[in-house]
């Protein structure tokens, strides 16, 4: 696997000189400044590759932009309003210049509204670490008491509506606040700070777009880029939901094995492939992810490795982010079939036979807990997650 390692850009905290310390090989990044929809210029890009060329007293660096996460998917093209044909057509001019700039590997989402949700950021481990986590009466007394949004109690068990009431009458007003900032936050880098009032209206425009209607408005982008990126030889590949079950009424389409058979038959071609992220996946308990490396592992372009806790039995549920190996995903196992995969290719001859993988979010450890940052991006958890996972690649290299 080749070991890769998110950057946010120039504001990120992780300076380039410490990813390279920590043993990654090359960089993920993204040009977040560019607005989604616009063009990625080649000067854009080109800046961006020197400054990942760089460390901070001037001298080169090892490192290198290998990955493309995420060249944004507008809100416009999934619902197919607006000028979402100037987006698609600009997102076609986007893969040109990153194929020009000697990028291979493009990991973009179609999530409606929100690329990840989580309603603390900030979640105390017994040991001090920190961590993301996903509380479900949380959730649904944000969806119904904060939100007020129509038809949200329906969307629960009646028993979690009782709890998500007396959840919201318990909190402070400051609690409700930052509740309210977690979840309308989105992704990390990401150029668009909503307000709450853009959030509601955002979500009100998806009004009519059920989970049919977005899966053909997946299949319409699709067959636009895919043969263009085919024929530029880049990899694009879907990240799937975060969590992966549908929220606050909107359709979630990438969320099992399922969905992604239908994204891959959408656009039969090498160059549509599947971001396997073991932590949106592994949040979903009838997801087998050794099982999906190997039955789809031939068009899994890109790995994100983490972990989750899943804190009940029921789905959706609540859940946390746990350290590497220590969640309900068997990491080895995982591992074991990325290996294996990456042997078929090597044997078929096939170029791209060093899957990209990078250690995807981590607890905040140490000195994590006064650097600030991202949210999930810390340098220590990450540091020992990469730590983590080489040690089980080599272990399992070693194998007879």
């Amino acid at each position: 696997m080749r070991q890769v390692w998110r950057w946010f850009g120039p504001t990120d905290r992780v300076p380039i000189d410490f990813v390279e310390q920590a043993g990654a090989e090359g960089i993920v990044t993204a040009l977040h400044h560019v607005p989604n929809g616009a063009v990625w210029s080649m000067e854009e890009i080109r800046k961006r590759q020197g400054v990942v060329a760089m460390r901070s007293d001037g001298t080169p660096s090892s490192l290198q932009w290998e990955v493309v996460e995420s060249l944004p998917v507008s809100e416009e093209i999934k619902k197919q309003d607006g000028d979402w044909r100037a987006h698609i057509a600009n997102y076609k001019h986007s893969l040109e210049n990153l194929a020009r700039a000697g990028l291979q590997t493009v990991c973009y989402n179609f999530m409606p509204v929100l690329d990840w949700t989580r309603t603390d950021l900030t979640h105390r481990r017994p040991n001090g670490a920190r961590c993301m986590r996903f509380d479900l009466v949380d959730f649904a007394a944000f969806d119904i008491c904060v939100l007020q949004r129509a038809g949200a109690a329906g969307d629960f068990p009646e028993a979690l509506v009782e709890q998500a009431r007396a959840r919201n009458a318990a909190m402070s007003d400051a609690y409700r606040a930052a509740l309210m900032a977690n979840i309308v936050m989105g992704l990390p880098g990401a150029n668009q700070n909503l307000s709450f009032d853009d959030f509601k209206a955002l979500l009100a425009s998806y009004d009519g777009i059920d989970a049919a209607r977005l899966r053909r408005n997946l299949s319409d982008f699709l067959q636009e880029v895919v043969p263009l990126a085919e024929a530029l030889g880049l990899r694009l590949c879907c990240h799937p939901d975060d969590p992966p079950f549908p929220l606050l009424g909107l359709p979630r389409i990438v969320s099992d094995e399922a969905d992604y058979a239908a994204l891959l038959a959408a656009a039969d071609s090498p160059a549509n492939g599947i971001t396997l992220c073991s932590g949106s996946l592994g949040v979903n308990p009838a997801c087998d992810l050794p099982g999906m490396m190997r039955r789809m592992g031939h068009r899994v372009h890109f790995l994100h490795l983490r972990n989750v806790l899943r804190e009940s039995g029921t789905h959706p549920g609540s859940f946390h982010e746990a350290a590497h190996l220590e969640g309900h995903t068997d990491m080895v196992a995982l591992i074991s079939a990325v290996l294996e995969e990456e042997a078929r290719r090597r044997a078929a001859g096939r170029q791209d036979c060093d899957i990209p993988m990078r250690p995807d979010h981590g607890q905040e450890l140490a000195d994590d807990l006064t650097r600030g940052g991202q949210p999930g991006y810390p340098l220590v958890g990450r540091l020992r997650g990469l730590a983590e996972l080489r040690g089980i690649v080599t272990a399992l290299s070693a194998r007879p």
